[in-house]
Formats: structure tokens, sequence, C-alpha cells
């Protein structure tokens, strides 16, 4: 068995998502199994060079985990030759810069959403990646969960017949920090530092939608901020200055409708803590994060409303579990695979900086659908 080696800068492996989705449980995981199988007797092997601002605490993890290079100097690693592609999952205010700087060396690129704080910031990196040649992805995780894989699967066998609507719940309840931990950072909850649930979930919603339904036309949103007062990591209080929670209406392609709600500040009382609810003509199903149920209309009862008596029939009961069929790997590790296979055997991948503009631009005239009140058509984006 043949090794080929990819070199691969991951900036921003000390924060909670670079390190357990990217790191740990992706490029490291890869390396528990030996690598990546590229046929005819060769395997791919990616060797991690950890980035950041904190020289301990990115040396504390290269011991942790057998790694031998980590640097909190970006441009000496972005120097090096040998270096295949750049990671980026920092803060989104920091990423326009470092990527400009890999895309100058002529590294393949592979980051976090969304791509930049504006549409004008994306589409220059798009760009900017197009001139240079080299190869560009986007991080877009939630269509490789198994519930997800299930729902499309269900779309590519024709079981809902017409698809009339989307109907989307996400969220959970994000302690403020003063008698409880916030199991988020602060800086999620200041505009100033690039916060906001409208920025960290559409770019989300834009591709699901895309991926599994068709292009998002037009958006109307409510924006708001439930909880203006939060306490940081160091116990003091501070303004929280960015949305925590919005409702958005999509028009799709093809003629559904989607109508999905992001909260901060919603305790759950649903299977999962987000799950799309999808009718059709010929059925219905509902898809969380692993597990997706189903009612044919063959199989759908008749429901009479009367408030007068109670329920003797328990809805939920009457929905069929969609069976598994396949072993499932971690959605963040399976792209992973996919986008190096791209770089090393260049197969086909759809999931560009493009792709990630596109998040960029629903999240931003979201925004502006709730500052202005008004419905907005989406342009398709080119470069």
């Amino acid at each position: 068995m043949t090794r080929r080696t990819v070199r691969i800068a991951m900036n921003g492996v000390t924060g909670r998502m670079g390190y357990r989705q990217h790191l740990l449980r992706s490029v490291l995981a890869i390396r528990e199994q030996g690598g990546v199988d590229l046929g005819g007797g060769e395997t791919l092997w990616p060797e991690p060079v950890l980035i950041g601002r904190r020289d301990h605490a990115l040396r504390e993890i290269a011991e942790r985990h057998g790694l031998t290079e980590w640097s909190t100097d970006l441009d000496a690693v972005l120097d090096d030759d040998t270096i295949d592609i750049y990671f980026d999952a920092q803060v989104t205010s920091a990423r326009v810069e470092a990527i400009k700087k890999a895309i100058d060396a002529g590294k393949h690129i592979y980051t976090e959403k969304p791509t930049a704080t504006d549409l004008e910031g994306a589409l220059e990196l798009a760009r900017l990646a197009r001139t240079a040649g080299i190869k560009h992805g986007v991080v877009q995780d939630k269509i490789f969960l198994p519930g997800l894989l299930k729902l499309k699967r269900l779309i590519d066998g024709g079981f809902f017949g017409d698809i009339l609507s989307v109907r989307g719940e996400f969220g959970y309840w994000v302690f403020e920090g003063d008698w409880q931990d916030a199991q988020r950072p602060s800086w999620n909850y200041r505009a100033e530092d690039g916060g906001g649930i409208v920025v960290d979930m559409f770019p989300h919603w834009e591709y699901v939608l895309h991926e599994l339904f068709g292009r998002v036309l037009s958006v109307q949103a409510h924006v708001t901020t439930h909880i203006p007062q939060r306490w940081d990591e160091q116990g003091k209080p501070y303004a929280a200055t960015a949305d925590d929670a919005a409702y958005g209406i999509f028009e799709l392609e093809g003629g559904a409708v989607a109508q999905i709600n992001s909260s901060w500040a919603v305790r759950v009382n649903r299977d999962e803590l987000v799950e799309f609810q999808v009718d059709g003509t010929h059925g219905s199903a509902v898809a969380g994060l692993r597990n997706c149920r189903v009612q044919h209309r063959s199989a759908t009862p008749k429901p009479v409303w009367n408030p007068d008596l109670p329920v003797t029939e328990s809805f939920r009961d009457q929905w069929q579990e969609v069976p598994d069929n396949a072993e499932f790997d971690n959605g963040f590790k399976a792209q992973w695979e996919l986008f190096l296979r791209h770089v090393v055997l260049d197969e086909p991948y759809q999931w560009d900086l493009l792709a990630g503009a596109r998040g960029v631009q629903l999240a931003e005239l979201g925004l502006r659908s709730s500052a202005e009140g008004r419905r907005f058509d989406i342009p398709e984006l080119t470069l």
C-alpha cells in the first residue's frame, strides 16, 4: 500500500468547532482509519499543521494527539511550499484576510462558513480562488447528516409527489451566563464581533434548501434579540447586540415554501435540536439530525377537529421510521474525505466558495428584510 501525504494548515483548532469536528472527528479520525483509500493500492494521509494565536493551547492539543507541528505564525506556515491545503475555522471577522493570504500563497482552500461578513467579501474570495486556479470548498455539513441523507433518499425516490412546504425548527436555550455558564461563546451575541444567529444559521439553511428542494428565490424574515444582556466567559455582563432569533419564510424554485425558525432562546420540545417537516401530495416526512419518520398518503389518518373532546390517539405513533439501510459516517469527516479526493484526484466537488457566497447573500438579505419590513428576491450569483 502506497501512502500519499497531504499537508493541511488548520487555523482555528483551539476553538470548539475547529477542534472537535474538524481536527478530532475528521482529520484525526481519517488517520485512525488508515487514511483515505484512493484505490489501486494507494491511500491519502492527512498531516495537520496546527495554527492559532495561543502557543500553549496549540502545544497542549498537539501533545495530546501525538502531533509535532504547530505555529502562531500564519505567514510562515503559508510560505512553506510543502503545505497543500489551508483550512479556516476562525471567527468570521478574521477569515477573509487569512484566506486571501492562503490564495496568494497558492494553497487549496477549505473553510468553515460564513466565508465572509458580507456578500462583497464572499464573492471576492470566490473570484480570487478562480483566478488563482486553486481548488476550494466550504463546509456544508448538515446535508451529510443521517436524517437529511434519509430525507434526500425519499426525495430522489419520488416519495413526496409534489413537494408543497418545508417547516424547520432549530434551536435550544443558550444560558445567559450568569447563574449557569453559557454553552456558546460570548462573541456569538455581539454584532461587532461577527455574531448573530442569522449570519450563523441562514448560510446553513441556504445550502440545505438549495441541495434538497431547489434554489431559494426570495426571503422574508423577522429578526430579533430576545435576551438583551448576557454574561461573558469572565462572568462580566455585556450587551447582546446581535440577534438571537430569526423567523424566515423562503420561496423555493418549483413553488414550495419553506418556513424556518432559528432561536437560541427556545426550550426544546421536539425529538432533536433541528427538525424539518416536508409535506407533499403523496406523503410527508420529519427529518432530524439522525432520524427520519414518514407518513404516506395511503396511511394518513383523517383527524376531525373537536375541541370538546380529549385526543384519544397519539399522532406521533402514526408515523413510520425510515431505516438506516447504510452506515452513516460523521458528516464533517465525510465532507473532508470528499474534498481531499477532489484535491488529489480532481473528483467533482460542488460546494465551493461561490456556494458559500450564496449563504452569505441569504443572511445579508434576511437581515435587510427584517430591518426594512420587506420581502426580497434573491438574484442568482455568478462570477
